[in-house]
């Protein structure tokens, strides 16, 4: 006879984001967990209410962020809170013996001075910086499945980084880095700015923080522990018209050359025993429709006549990969249950 799956408890502290909203979707599917407690500073109410996709599928209701009691209902708490919010919060839900994952940026940048220089404020939270585990499961499973807080990554640095993994940890002659991501809006939030509304993106397409994106330190930690020394991206985001997805066209300089073959089979072993990222073939390059709605990392591959340059494209839906699918990938590993459980 078959054991009965375990249940864990689950918070959602900022629900009413589009990140909230996605992980509630994802979690309510999901056969191993009960959503307890979801709240929102700006937003009360019945869930069913105030999001009607969710008619008849819950009876929960939003209220007012209370900790005490949140960590009181709850195993695991996710926050989709504003960045800058989350270290508020964080120290007495892990006091509380909770398992956090937190999907802001306040955790992902283990120099307090670095986060205070990209994000405007010094961190409240330096303790808890320690503990944190980065939540990228391709290179840190091992890590997560032990982690009682983790640092969900940001929609850029995972479409990126995962894009670049496998050649940053290998190849040390790499001159430059340049990457050319291209979001969907719903990356920016739901608050109400005029730049968002849709009769300014309709027909529209535009760079933004050009070379001062706050992703780009996060980026450029990562591809540097991969590499073992200080690699820098230039990193270039832009605003697509549409709702949700991130495409990135990664350049890579080498010094020595290397072909196309190699870099696929480079790619095809590191990625080999990867549920979410698929690598396309010699001819093919990933198309953000294709992972829309999922959890999958699509990445392609080209090569420069001289081999001299790879060219790297990777796509995520940036809602799902990119923040609440990743999420609960992660809490599929902290947790014990199958990795792929609720996302496939």
């Amino acid at each position: 006879m078959n054991e009965p799956q375990k249940i864990i408890r689950v918070a959602i502290l900022g629900v009413s984001g589009y990140t909230g909203i996605e992980l509630l979707g994802l979690l309510l599917k999901h056969p191993g967990v009960r959503v307890t407690y979801v709240s929102a500073n700006n937003t009360q109410g019945a869930i069913q209410d105030l999001f009607p996709q969710f008619l008849n599928q819950t009876t929960l209701v939003c209220q007012k962020t209370d900790v005490k009691e949140a960590a009181a209902q709850c195993d695991l708490a996710f926050l989709a809170l504003p960045h800058t919010e989350s270290m508020n919060v964080v120290p007495s839900l892990l006091k509380a013996g909770v398992k956090v994952i937190d999907l802001s940026a306040d955790y992902r940048l283990k120099t307090p001075k670095v986060y205070e220089k990209w994000y405007g404020q010094k961190h409240k939270d330096t303790k808890n910086l320690k503990e944190a585990v980065y939540g990228l499961p391709e290179l840190y499973r091992q890590k997560i499945k032990k982690a009682h807080f983790i640092a969900n990554p940001g929609c850029y640095p995972t479409a990126t980084i995962l894009g670049l993994a496998p050649l940053v940890s290998t190849r040390k002659d790499i001159q430059s880095i340049i990457v050319d991501a291209k979001s969907g809006v719903s990356g920016a939030g739901r608050k109400p700015v005029v730049g968002l509304l849709a009769s300014e993106l309709n027909g529209n397409f535009k760079a933004y923080k050009v070379l001062c994106h706050q992703h780009t330190p996060e980026i450029d930690a990562q591809i540097s522990i991969l590499s073992h020394h200080a690699l820098h991206a230039h990193f270039v985001a832009h605003l697509l018209p549409i709702t949700r997805g991130i495409l990135n066209t990664i350049y890579v300089q080498l010094k020595n050359g290397i072909t196309l073959n190699q870099v696929h089979q480079l790619y095809k072993k590191f990625y080999k025993m990867e549920p979410f990222v698929r690598l396309h073939g010699l001819n093919a390059q990933p198309e953000i429709k294709n992972v829309a709605n999922t959890n999958f990392c699509d990445i392609g591959l080209a090569v420069s006549p001289d081999k001299k340059m790879v060219v790297i494209t990777s796509a995520i839906d940036n809602l799902v990969k990119g923040a609440s699918g990743q999420a609960l990938q992660n809490m599929n590993i902290m947790c014990g249950f199958n990795e792929i459980e609720g996302l496939l």
